[in-house]
């Protein structure tokens, strides 16, 4: 058996917190195992954040039993078998020995539970992750070989591949995350069980599969992950637009084709969800937009047509509408940098601030890993002008108010000085009054009045000249 890393020793000292909960239970008759992740990660040295135990206690008894021990105890998933409880900064999940069995039509699991610790770990998803450590005294229960498949670096099921995907098809992309995370190798049984059933994530709640896709994407380097999606057919059922781009040749960037381009940019991104997922769909207006122009292939406006598209997907995957509206503006300004090709006067970047907001940073991470190409002079290029871009929005912050560009004037201030009430009028002035601002910089009060007067004057207005006591 593996030595006991220390740090689980300590966690597992016998006048630690986890060890008088466990006491509790084995005081009670009741066997219960440190399980799962928890052990896996431990082996590995990886530190403990969350803890799993599995008991042969009911819902019901597991309740009674956290309760003189827990600071708070949470009951959402006792339906499945699971209290959740905290103390102090620790965390523990403790879930009834079980078998997890999804109906056929259904997003429903019926839960049964049983009575060993086999049953429970041969109904885990993966080998690596059916093990567990008896407490008090530490007895490693490796039934299916997870601590040789975690030297060997291989992803294997506890039961035949199939069995395990039928019981919760989310595990097909929990696989995806396990060989990126940890360095897995699939065995190639389980590859093609994927394959082979990759259409039965549509029992699988959307919910389920965005956080799956999410912990994926924010991973170091989720290329692996994302490779298996696509190959295996799991993309086409939650995210067609990844596959869509395999076809799409791309002629600026030297890659075999978008997708490849796409995958690539993920990479190289910084591991924040936004950013990761403005990445993963930049380029999806692409195949819609393709046309040839003198043998030339261009995708005019991809960005705005992909911008639609990603808005469609995050919705049906229920991302929150505060990432989803982050990453739909990131995906339709990701190209705004480009339209400045003649250099970075005050006036673009002022816009190009303005428009970018509070994603200015995630802004210019994703430009800047947008370009993948192998030529270094291009590239060289591009770092140096996004250098300068840098350089002058810090240039002009020094020297205006650059994050909070307003228009010259406010409402009230337009509406007395014209003598009109709210409506059309108020805000094409306030319009005109921010183009000003954005083209010309602060220009004091007296002058702001006087544009607005020129404007109106234009427009047969004729202002009362009143301001604002």
């Amino acid at each position: 058996m593996p030595a006991v890393p220390e740090r689980l020793r300590a966690l597992l000292a016998p006048e630690a917190p986890l060890q008088q909960l466990a006491q509790l239970f084995v005081d009670a008759g009741r066997e219960v195992y440190l399980v799962g992740g928890s052990v896996r990660d431990a082996l590995i040295g990886v530190d403990q954040h969350d803890v799993d135990l599995t008991t042969n206690a009911r819902p019901d008894e597991i309740q009674s039993l956290v309760a003189p021990w827990a600071e708070q105890v949470w009951l959402q998933g006792k339906t499945f078998g699971t209290v959740g409880c905290s103390r102090g900064d620790m965390q523990v999940e403790v879930t009834t020995f079980r078998a997890e069995v999804y109906r056929p039509d259904s997003r429903k699991p019926i839960v049964s539970f049983s009575d060993d610790i086999t049953t429970d770990l041969s109904r885990r998803d993966f080998t690596v992750n059916a093990m567990a450590l008896r407490l008090p005294d530490m007895e490693l229960i490796d039934p299916y070989g997870g601590t040789a498949d975690l030297a060997a670096k291989r992803l294997r099921t506890p039961m035949e591949p199939k069995v395990a995907f039928e019981d919760d098809p989310l595990r097909m992309l929990r696989a995806a995350r396990f060989m990126t995370a940890l360095s897995l190798e699939p065995e190639p049984e389980l590859v093609r069980a994927v394959e082979q059933m990759a259409n039965r994530l549509e029992i699988v709640s959307a919910e389920r599969i965005r956080d799956e896709l999410s912990r994926l994407i924010v991973l170091p380097d989720p290329s692996i992950g994302l490779w298996f999606y696509v190959r295996t057919g799991l993309a086409a059922q939650f995210l067609p637009e990844l596959p869509g781009l395999m076809l799409e040749q791309d002629p600026i960037h030297r890659h075999k084709d978008v997708l490849a381009h796409t995958i690539a940019v993920v990479a190289k991104t910084r591991p924040d969800l936004r950013v990761r997922l403005a990445a993963l769909l930049h380029d999806v207006g692409k195949p819609r937009t393709r046309s040839f122009d003198s043998g030339a292939v261009t995708f005019h406006h991809h960005e705005v047509v992909g911008a639609r598209m990603a808005k469609t997907r995050m919705r049906e995957l229920h991302y929150p509408n505060d990432v989803t509206d982050d990453v739909v503006q990131l995906v339709y300004l990701h190209l705004r940098f480009h339209t400045y090709r003649m250099g970075w006067t005050d006036k673009a970047v002022r816009r190009y601030v303005r428009d970018a907001g509070p994603l200015l940073d995630d802004l210019n991470q994703l430009v800047r890993c947008d370009c993948t190409t192998r030529n270094q002079a291009k590239a060289r290029e591009l770092s140096r002008r996004m250098d300068e871009l840098e350089w002058r929005i810090t240039e002009l912050r020094a020297q205006e108010e650059l994050d909070a560009i307003r228009p010259l004037l406010d409402g009230n201030q337009v509406m007395v000085f014209l003598g009109v009430n709210p409506g059309r009028v108020v805000g094409e002035a306030l319009e005109m009054l921010l183009d000003v601002r954005l083209d010309e910089g602060p220009l004091g009060e007296e002058e702001a009045y006087k544009r607005l007067e020129s404007w109106a004057r234009e427009r047969d207005i004729t202002p009362t000249g009143n301001r604002p006591t």
